[in-house]
């Protein structure tokens, strides 16, 4: 059996970016390890979620430990940054943000659990850190880096697939899930993701679809149940999160695809 470390930026990214593979893994008999950059101290927050007294970053860490054991998580690790903000917002550059953290540092950090777990598959982000904010852009960087000093013989780039995106959103409307001119602008389409011609690794995640959702549930500080993530009916959940998509470095794209984290195996 082989180990999986996956990197996220904050969370519940992990579950939205990974964790169809994640549960696949665990299922499989493999080791998955979480680590998570930041805290999220500065993600948007469902409107009176938090206990007297808790602050967010201590809601989402247990949201987080909640999310991992329904993930099949077995090992969870914070770097210990502090989440950037959005783009373009004064919490980019404040003491000890992610973004603006030194990433040689930081892949030194990663790079020791990638050493103590022997890793097998790492995945970390694409260049664009999948729509740009800052965090996501910074673990494409440290993350690549951590690779490289540790040696991990795999590393996956998660990302979305831009026509498949644009494909998702003409049916959506034209089955009535949303309105005309509701969800991303073309703009905002062709800012995210990866051009389906680079990609190289499709995963069906569809048996694991159930475990995705319930802990994307379990991040409930920032994904409430009347959200997009949740608020779909199963069929169309399961078309919007049923596929996780990667950039495998160093691999030719498909198609064919890839179709495991863990293996050269394409689909025709």
């Amino acid at each position: 059996m082989a180990t999986l470390v996956t990197f996220h930026a904050h969370p519940d990214d992990e579950t939205i970016a990974c964790g169809g593979v994640m549960r696949a893994a665990a299922d499989a008999g493999h080791r998955v390890v979480l680590v998570v950059a930041t805290g999220g101290e500065h993600g948007e927050i469902v409107p009176d979620v938090l206990a007297p007294g808790q602050t967010l970053g201590e809601r989402r860490y247990d949201e987080t430990m909640d999310a991992a054991r329904i993930l099949g998580v077995a090992r969870t690790e914070f770097l210990g940054y502090v989440d950037s903000g959005m783009v373009g917002t004064e919490t980019n550059a404040a003491p000890g943000a992610f973004a603006g953290a030194d990433v040689e540092e930081a892949a030194q950090k990663l790079a020791v659990i990638l050493r103590e777990e022997a890793a097998d598959v790492l995945t970390v982000y694409d260049e664009r850190g999948g729509y740009g904010h800052p965090d996501h852009v910074q673990v494409h960087h440290v993350g690549m880096r951590a690779g490289e000093i540790a040696g991990v013989p795999r590393v996956h780039q998660a990302t979305t697939n831009r026509e498949e995106m644009r494909r998702l959103i003409v049916a959506a409307a034209e089955s009535g899930l949303m309105g005309a001119g509701d969800g991303p602008s073309e703009a905002d389409v062709a800012g995210m993701g990866t051009p389906e011609a680079q990609l190289t690794t499709r995963v069906d995640v569809t048996p694991w679809i159930a475990a995705k959702r319930d802990a994307m549930r379990a991040h409930s500080s920032q994904i409430s149940p009347d959200s997009f993530f949740l608020a779909l009916p199963d069929e169309a959940f399961a078309m919007a999160f049923g596929t996780e998509w990667f950039v495998h470095v160093g691999a030719a794209p498909g198609p064919p695809w890839e179709t495991d984290l863990f293996a050269d195996q394409r689909a025709e």
